[in-house]
């Protein structure tokens, strides 16, 4: 007895004395999107050298830093990266039947991942053939996934549900590191949900309802000392402020309302922040994007909690030597891609043109949505436009800031090699039987009035929505009002082109004249995004030549070959590539240059602010006279309300 009482006593005493603190370092990456070189240019990257280039990024680089820190810590450490590891450069071509994006982490020594909307791109057979490429390899990190919802009703995400089924993909995994337990989770927002239009039918479930439960399991299941949601959810900075935007920041309010999540390591927005968020007890990084930052946590778990002790965000550049065997991986799987090019007598190398400027892409007008643009209409009419008949032409090209990922940039050379040229516009996946990469062309034609709620995207949807959303326009100028009313702000309408002269276009009603536009098919969905969102006041039917709508937009994709069955896709990468190739050789020295008109900007988006009434009202749509009409009865009930109160006073 005397004994037991003894031991009973020496176990409480035990259990009174505070646990040591423990220490562990969390290394996280983020919306990487298939960068394995540095840039740009491509050509300039000198993993083995240093500070003989100006380019960022790049994996062996990446692991580098990655072996430094765990060398340098004698604690545990943790790599996890945020999602968005696909989708970006030419090496993602072989995603499907290689996944060299996930055999690259593995050979890093990703602890655990998550996925983001672009793992979605290519449909969710697509992200399943790569899962299991990975396993064929033998090289796939664990993977969390916590709010997919698959379809009951359809058999076109079976694939990807079986890989759930086989735990390939889990809602959350426990790892052991040194004495702590950690869970994770992991997460997709809602921003990030609503651009994944091709992840049909999955759904996502709530992510905030999703993480309480997660937390719960972890906490009184699996008794985990630590957890860590790792979310493709994102924060936001206020424009043209380098602030946090809390409201706008979904994994800051993620942080508020869900108790119990120790650190969240963010993605999906692309932002670089200077030190990590603390929310409440919940601390917050993001590691920007494309490989250029690394960010590094140093961690105490204490009986108050985890501890922030120390942070660094290490930029990537050529201060940094590679990984020699991350860039001889590279240099393999290069050749492979070099396979895939050949059809096209090109390599992932293969220099395309020369520039003496930048080609930037900015919210505004830009040279480089000039250019792509350009190519649309360009590349469509070079295959699919009977000069006999002038309304086959295509008169407009639109593409949006949100599918141009990447500049051109001069760099040491001046050169335009494909693998730069891929990367600015490198997204997207084909109808086609094979699947095949990159967004394919469509048209449509519409009338006048509809090119002119095309263009208030630009005014009123943008500013709602984010870059994204900026649109960059070919065969077409116009000005609007940033002081009009919402969705009615566009004053003046031009169509034509630099070369042949611009004629102004009447975008009344009356005018019901159909006018053939081209953009990309990932792009053409969010019309009806678009109308819904505005209560259906900018509603765009896409119409056949002949006024009929069209039912389904792949039955509008451009064909390139009609003597062939089928639809022979013409991709939109391929017709930046080509469009390039097909500048003049200004200097004669066998390569095309980039010409000088695209070195500035070229006036087809002019915003003229005015509070002019007659400014604010010209040619205004119901819109507008409905908000002029209420404007006019606030302003009298307050000269109403006025003029009582002043009698009142003078009695």
């Amino acid at each position: 007895m005397k004994n037991f009482l003894l031991t009973v006593i020496t176990l409480l005493l035990l259990c009174s004395v505070p646990l040591p603190a423990q220490d562990f370092t969390i290394i996280q990456t983020t919306d990487l999107h298939s960068h394995f070189l540095g840039f740009s240019p491509n050509i300039d990257y000198t993993p083995d050298t240093i500070n003989d280039d100006t380019t960022v990024g790049g994996f062996a680089r990446i692991a580098t830093v990655i072996n430094n820190i765990k060398k340098s810590r004698k604690n545990p450490v943790l790599l996890l990266d945020s999602g968005d590891f696909l989708m970006g450069s030419v090496f993602h071509l072989l995603c499907r039947e290689e996944a060299f994006e996930l055999r690259f982490m593995k050979k890093m020594g990703y602890d655990v991942i998550t996925l983001g909307n672009h793992e979605f791109d290519l449909y969710p057979d697509g992200l399943a053939r790569i899962i299991r490429a990975a396993q064929k390899y033998n090289a796939l990190p664990a993977i969390v996934a916590s709010n997919i919802v698959f379809s009951a009703d359809s058999t076109d995400d079976d694939s990807l549900e079986k890989v759930f089924e086989d735990e390939l993909i889990k809602p959350y995994t426990v790892i052991t590191k040194g004495k702590l337990k950690i869970g994770f989770f992991g997460l997709i927002g809602k921003n990030a949900a609503e651009v994944a239009p091709f992840a049909s039918p999955v759904t996502f479930a709530d992510q905030v309802a999703t993480a309480k439960q997660m937390v719960d399991i972890l906490r009184n299941k699996e008794k985990v000392d630590v957890v860590i949601c790792i979310s493709h959810s994102g924060i936001r900075k206020y424009k043209d402020k380098d602030e946090i935007d809390e409201g706008r920041s979904e994994d800051v309010q993620l942080a508020k309302e869900v108790k119990g999540i120790d650190v969240i390591v963010s993605g999906h927005t692309h932002v670089k922040i200077k030190q990590p968020i603390i929310a409440g007890k919940t601390i917050i990084t993001q590691s920007y994007e494309y490989g250029k930052q690394v960010a590094v946590l140093d961690l105490s778990f204490t009986k108050d909690g985890i501890v922030l002790k120390d942070y660094n965000y290490i930029d990537i550049n050529d201060s940094i030597q590679g990984d020699p065997s991350i860039t001889a991986l590279i240099n393999q799987f290069a050749q492979r891609i070099n396979q895939v090019l050949s059809p096209l007598k090109l390599t992932w190398d293969s220099v395309l043109a020369k520039t003496k400027f930048d080609l930037t892409l900015n919210e505004e007008e830009t040279n480089l949505g000039n250019l792509i643009a350009d190519s649309i209409r360009w590349y469509v009419n070079s295959v699919d436009w009977d000069t006999k008949d002038p309304d086959s032409r295509v008169a407009i090209g639109v593409i949006s800031n949100g599918v141009i990922r990447d500049n051109i940039v001069v760099g040491k050379t001046g050169k335009v090699v494909l693998s730069d040229a891929f990367a600015a516009i490198p997204l997207g996946i084909g109808m086609d039987e094979k699947k095949t990469l990159g967004y394919p062309l469509i048209t449509c034609y519409l009338y006048a009035s509809e090119i002119k709620k095309a263009c208030e995207i630009l005014t009123s949807i943008y500013p709602l929505k984010g870059s994204d959303y900026f649109i960059q326009v070919s065969g077409i100028k116009f000005t609007y009002n940033p002081n009009r009313m919402l969705f009615d702000r566009v004053t003046e309408i031009w169509l034509g082109d630099e070369q042949n002269g611009y004629v102004p276009l009447d975008y009344s009603d009356n005018n019901k004249k159909l006018y053939r536009v081209a953009a990309d098919i990932y792009n053409a969905t969010f019309l009806k995004i678009i109308g819904n969102f505005t209560w259906h006041i900018l509603d765009i039917v896409p119409k056949w030549r002949d006024g009929t709508p069209i039912q389904k937009l792949t039955d509008a994709r451009v064909d390139a070959d009609k003597q062939t069955p089928g639809i022979q896709e013409l991709k939109e990468w391929r017709g930046v590539i080509e469009y390039i190739r097909s500048f003049r050789d200004e200097d004669g020295d066998g390569t095309p240059d980039i010409p000088a008109m695209y070195k500035g900007t070229l006036g087809r988006i002019v915003a003229e602010a005015s509070l002019n009434p007659y400014h604010l009202l010209k040619r205004g749509t119901r819109v507008t006279w409905i908000g002029f009409v209420v404007f006019l009865f606030v302003v009298a009930i307050v000269t109403v309300i006025a003029v009582a109160v002043v009698r009142k006073v003078r009695r």
